[in-house]
């Protein structure tokens, strides 16, 4: 039985890990935060992404766990409402479509508790040192004992360790796209009932959304800038940027900005995407947002991560051809799949401070043909 190390427990890596255990494989999920993460923003599951969710057999649960928005109202920067539709929300599309728009949280969590039981995770720690050999990889970590696996999935995010230890330096292969985005939680301190409220203000804006049967609200927060000198991991460093931004707002900054400085989930980081020219280096292979993040102006990071999972889990079972290398394996792998990312990560730019069109959306979504399905 093959052992896959898959660094990252969000989204692409829970899902990986689901879909090798079927195939046969003992993958084993190292995690740099200390359990299961909670927070961030609602995603969305769109196109192929929903029938690789029937086919993993948690598309019917995803259904129960989507959002209820009824609508949206657009606010100009001093409150007022200029506009409101019960036809389509900015987070999600169209509100009588079949995507589904879920918290980021409730999706992992239902990935790990399809997986918990029959895959390791190893939490609180995570990779620092890769050495291929003859018969596979010599992976060392920040505190747990170095272990020999046969592959390495690099599933760790915009700032993957793993893509830096086999590729290089991040910003060989990062492109930043001109803003910052923060998400964090508060109480629904503006009452809303299954409805979402955007407003823009100069070069800052934000969307917030009620969430846990409106006894929450995320609140999405970004702000137009160059790459800032600062370190990503230093989450106090960049609250005091938000906060300091959150503050000029002319509507609701007072509790907006309180917001910002007590919540426990907050989160910020650069708005931009990961372009390679290949995917693989040796046994080791990146996955979702690791290799090819999208950005949130996408709205198909999701999207991406559980159709890049589903095609690299066919891909490593060698049903096309058992017995099929690593290589072959990565190679067909990313032969599907760059076509998809491609068409995917063009919604980010097509229009420049707003969402992409429907008709490129709906191309986007549905740019791939999955593999038929193992019985």
């Amino acid at each position: 039985m093959k052992t896959v190390l898959i660094s990252g427990g969000g989204i692409a890596g829970a899902a990986l890990a689901l879909l090798l255990r079927r195939r046969g494989f003992a993958p084993v999920v190292v995690e740099r935060a200390p359990g299961v993460r909670a927070g961030g923003q609602a995603v969305d599951i769109r196109g192929v992404a929903l029938e690789v969710m029937d086919r993993m057999g948690l598309l019917t649960e995803a259904r129960r766990m989507r959002t209820r928005m009824r609508g949206m109202s657009m606010l100009d920067a001093d409150g007022t409402e200029v506009e409101r539709t019960t036809e389509y929300a900015l987070s999600s599309g169209r509100l009588d479509g079949d995507d589904i728009e879920i918290l980021r949280e409730d999706l992992v969590r239902l990935l790990h508790t399809h997986t918990h039981e029959e895959v390791e995770y190893v939490f609180g720690d995570s990779i620092v040192s890769l050495e291929e050999h003859e018969a596979g990889v010599r992976v060392g970590f920040a505190h747990g004992p170095a272990r020999d696996v046969d592959l390495v999935v690099g599933a760790d995010g915009q700032h993957s360790a793993v893509r830096r230890l086999a590729f290089g330096p991040a910003e060989d292969h990062t492109h930043h796209l001109g803003s910052y985005l923060s998400v964090f939680s508060a109480e629904n301190f503006l009452d809303l009932d299954n409805w979402q409220v955007w407003l823009r203000d100069g070069d800052a804006g934000f969307g917030i959304m009620p969430v846990r049967d409106n006894r929450e609200l995320r609140i999405a927060f970004g702000f137009e800038s160059a790459p800032l000198d600062g370190d990503h991991r230093d989450t106090e460093w960049l609250r005091r940027l938000v906060v300091d931004r959150l503050s000029a707002l002319r509507w609701e900054s007072d509790r907006l900005t309180k917001a910002a400085l007590e919540a426990p989930d907050f989160y910020c980081d650069a708005l931009a995407q990961i372009r390679m020219d290949r995917w693989s280096h040796g046994r080791v292979v990146l996955l979702g947002d690791a290799g090819y993040c999208a950005s949130p102006f996408s709205g198909q990071g999701t999207s991406l991560a559980l159709v890049g999972a589903y095609v690299l889990a066919d891909a490593l079972a060698g049903r096309a051809a058992p017995g099929d290398d690593h290589r072959t394996a990565f190679a067909r792998y990313e032969s599907a799949m760059r076509p998809f990312v491609e068409a995917n990560q063009a919604l980010a730019t097509e229009n420049p401070g707003g969402p992409a069109s429907e008709e490129s959306m709906t191309r986007a979504k549905n740019a791939i043909t999955l593999p038929h399905a193992p019985r």
